[in-house]
């Protein structure tokens, strides 16, 4: 049953800046409603010229998206327009930035990679997917971005190891720009906003546009990635692992969610 409770709440008080709350309790799965409601956001930043950057924060410390949550809830285009949305978020002139506190795993995971920017708490933020220890593949865009930010061999270690990385491992790798201790994470964020609000519009899309055109992914290859995905949910698989991961507390605050990198082997 779809939740009609908004899953995504939108602070614009600050011209030229949104502020954007991911909240889906307990943990923060990602759902084909909130799919749909990301996808209205990237339309609406698409319609205002004034919004330079928005950020994209998850009011539980312990989880910033858990991950794709299988049948939470039904979207309205059938299935969800997350690809779109993800494209639609890169191609924007608005400046896009996950400050990412707790874990980040699967479609989480994807969706701060969708993001221009990822900035980490180091002492809380988590990251991961772990689709292949569940029998399943990524399929909402990290097979194509993370060799893209990585390179190969290590979005393969990342891939097909299923393992949960720190933020100081993230950012070696590349997967996110900067890990800030904590407690240092909000005034790092704040000040790089007042930055970007500060430059000409103009100049900032036109700047963002011409790096598109060297560091973003194949649209068809995403679209193609993401039929793949929908077919191993039937694959013999996915049909043994996930209700075993089900028994022990997928998709519930529970320690198979808190410690899914280590437990995914043991399946």
């Amino acid at each position: 049953m779809t939740d009609s409770r908004r899953k995504i709440t939108i602070d614009k008080q600050v011209p030229g800046y949104w502020r954007v709350a991911l909240d889906n309790p307990p943990i923060n799965t990602v759902d084909d409603q909130m799919y749909d409601e990301i996808f209205d956001l990237v339309e609406s930043m698409s319609a205002d010229p004034t919004l330079k950057v928005v950020t994209f924060e998850s009011t539980n410390s312990d989880f910033f998206l858990a991950h794709y949550g299988l049948g939470e809830s039904t979207s309205r285009f059938g299935i969800p327009r997350w690809i779109d949305a993800a494209v639609g978020l890169a191609r924007s002139n608005v400046l896009s930035i996950a400050v990412v506190r707790g874990r980040a795993r699967g479609g989480g995971c994807e969706f701060a990679l969708a993001c221009d920017l990822r900035f980490a708490s180091r002492e809380r933020a988590i990251f991961g997917q772990p689709e292949v220890g569940l029998g399943l593949i990524p399929g909402g865009g990290a097979l194509e971005r993370l060799p893209l930010l990585v390179g190969r061999a290590r979005a393969i270690e990342i891939v097909l190891g299923a393992n949960d990385f720190d933020a100081d491992t993230a950012e070696r790798y590349g997967l996110i720009n900067r890990a800030i201790p904590d407690a240092e994470l909000d005034d790092f964020v704040a000040d790089f906003v007042h930055r970007v609000r500060a430059f000409d519009g103009q100049a900032l899309a036109a700047a963002k546009q011409i790096l598109n055109q060297t560091f973003l992914p194949n649209e068809d290859q995403l679209a193609s990635t993401q039929t793949t995905f929908g077919a191993t949910i039937g694959w013999t698989g996915a049909q043994r692992l996930i209700p075993k991961a089900r028994e022990l507390g997928l998709g519930t605050l529970s320690d198979f969610e808190l410690e899914m990198g280590k437990r995914v082997a043991d399946l």
